[in-house]
């Protein structure tokens, strides 16, 4: 019984402090776009991806062009 009389105030405080917190995410705008997350996995970054795939062999077309333009000029 002398358990009950720490334990009902401790869980009364840690509601409050859960309700709080709850508040506060909903102020803030914790809870505004629920499904925008969901579907940002889903959608691929293929643009991104063939970018960096054109990256390397434009770098090798530079150094290719730079070495036809060194060999021309010696």
């Amino acid at each position: 019984m002398e358990t009950l009389y720490l334990l009902i105030p401790f869980s009364v405080i840690l509601v409050f402090f859960i309700g709080v917190a709850f508040w506060w995410s909903l102020r803030n705008g914790q809870f505004e776009d629920m499904e925008g997350p969901a579907y940002r996995i889903l959608m691929d970054d293929d643009r991104a991806r063939i970018d960096s795939e054109a990256a390397p062999s434009e770098q090798k077309q530079q150094a290719t062009d730079e070495n036809v333009g060194s060999s021309k000029v010696s």
